[in-house]
């Protein structure tokens, strides 16, 4: 049997630039439940996903997206 190759990582660029006010990008970052997606399946850089994860609390502060659902 053959060892797995690690797959290609996909990059993902941010528009600049970049906004809080966006909801369209905001939204391809947060999951179905209003939680923020991790780093490894968004494909952004440790930089670029700390600012849409700042982003992405000021849009909640603001009642642009919603906060995350609880569990049950």
């Amino acid at each position: 049997m053959k060892p797995a190759r690690p797959r290609p990582r996909k990059k993902r660029e941010l528009p600049e630039p970049f906004v809080w006010h966006d909801v369209q990008v905001l939204r391809s970052s947060i999951s179905d439940r209003g939680k923020i997606r991790a780093r490894r399946v968004t494909g952004l850089s440790p930089k670029q996903h700390r600012t849409v994860a700042a982003a992405i609390k000021s849009a909640r502060e603001m009642a642009l997206l919603p906060y995350p659902s609880k569990g049950r």
